[in-house]
C-alpha cells in the first residue's frame, strides 16, 4: 500500500501453509478497500495441485478465497468495449490459476500496468515447472500479447466445433493431464478442453462465446480437487447464468472429503484415473452440476 508501483510477491512454501496468515488475508487483503478505501496489490504465489504429496502439501484452498470475490453469481454482466477492465475495477480481488508460463508472466505484469491496484491470488502448481507441455514461445510475450482469462482448444476440434460431443472446462494443471487422456484415447477430434485462466472476476463472456460455439456438445466442469473444495461451488452458479438452461453441464472430479486430498499414492493415482474415466465417458456422469 506504501509502494503501488511496487511489485510485491509473497510466496507460500506450500499454498496449505498460508493459513498462518489468514488474519492478515480476510482483514487487510479481500475487504481493505472496502473498509478503509486503501487499495493495495500484492500478489500471494500460493502452490496448489493434486500431486500426491499429501493433505499437507496439495491444497491452497483456493475455495476460500474464491467465497471472498464480490461478484454477483447470478447476474449475467452487462457488456461493453471495456469490460474485462470494468471487471477488474469492481472486484475485490482478482483470482488466477494459470497453466501456460507466457500467462503467468502477462498477470504479474498486468498488476503493474493497471491504473488502479489490486491484489492477485495466483495458484501455482509445482509440477508445472519441470512439465515438458507446460511452455510458451517468446511470440506470446511479446508487444501485443496480453494475458488470456480463457484459453480456448487450437486443436483438432476447435477446427469442426459442429462434430465436437463434449467440451470439458478446467483451470490449472488438470489441463495435462486431459489432453494426455484424450490423446491417449484418441478423442482430439470429440473433445474440446477449454482452460479458464481467471476465475475471478469470472469471464462470463467469454464463456458464453465458447458454449456457443460446441452447440451440439455436452458441457463438462472437470478439477482435480474434491466436490466439496476447489473450484465447484464457485464456477457451478457463474456457468448456470452463462449458459441456457435447459443445456445441462457435468461434474467429473473427485468425490466429497474431509481431508484437501490422500496420502497414499495409490489412492491418489487411481481418484485421478477415474476422474478423468468420468470426464471422457460419453455415456454417462455419476453427478450433475
Amino acid at each position: 500500500m506504501a509502494s503501488p508501483n511496487a511489485l510485491v510477491l509473497w510466496e507460500a512454501q506450500f499454498g496449505d501453509f498460508h493459513n498462518t496468515a489468514q488474519c492478515i488475508i480476510d482483514q487487510f487483503i479481500s475487504s481493505g478497500q472496502a473498509k478503509w478505501v486503501r487499495q493495495n496489490g500484492i500478489v500471494l504465489l500460493l502452490p496448489h495441485g493434486m500431486e500426491g504429496m499429501g493433505p499437507e502439501h496439495s491444497s491452497a484452498r483456493p475455495e476460500r478465497f474464491l467465497q471472498m470475490c464480490n461478484d454477483d453469481p447470478d447476474v449475467f454482466p452487462k457488456l461493453s468495449g471495456d469490460f474485462a477492465v470494468h471487471q477488474l475495477y469492481d472486484c475485490n480481488w482478482i483470482v488466477a490459476n494459470c497453466s501456460t508460463p507466457a500467462n503467468y508472466f502477462h498477470v504479474l505484469r498486468r498488476q503493474i500496468l493497471l491504473p488502479f491496484r489490486k491484489p492477485l491470488i495466483v495458484f501455482t502448481p509445482k509440477s508445472l515447472l519441470r512439465h515438458p507441455e507446460a511452455k510458451s514461445s517468446f511470440d506470446d510475450m511479446l508487444p501485443g500479447t496480453h494475458f488470456q482469462q480463457l484459453i480456448p482448444d487450437d486443436g483438432p476440434a476447435a477446427v469442426s466445433p459442429q462434430k465436437v460431443k463434449r467440451v470439458i472446462f478446467c483451470t490449472g494443471k488438470i489441463y495435462y493431464e486431459l489432453i494426455r487422456e484424450r490423446k491417449s484415447r484418441g478423442m482430439d477430434d470429440a473433445v474440446a478442453v477449454v482452460r479458464i485462466e481467471q476465475l475471478s472476476p469470472f469471464p462470463f463472456d467469454l464463456v458464453k462465446a465458447e458454449t456457443d460455439r460446441y452447440q451440439n456438445a455436452d458441457l463438462v466442469w472437470c478439477q482435480e480437487e474434491h466436490k466439496n473444495q476447489g473450484y465447484y461451488d464457485y464456477v457451478k452458479p457463474r456457468l448456470h447464468t452463462t449458459i441456457s438452461p435447459t443445456r445441462p453441464i457435468w461434474y467429473a472430479g473427485r468425490e466429497p472429503a474431509a481431508a484437501p486430498a490422500t496420502g497414499n499414492k495409490h489412492a491418489h493415482l487411481m481418484e485421478l484415473q477415474r476422474l478423468l474415466d468420468a470426464a471422457f465417458n460419453l455415456e454417462t456422469f455419476p453427478g450433475k452440476l
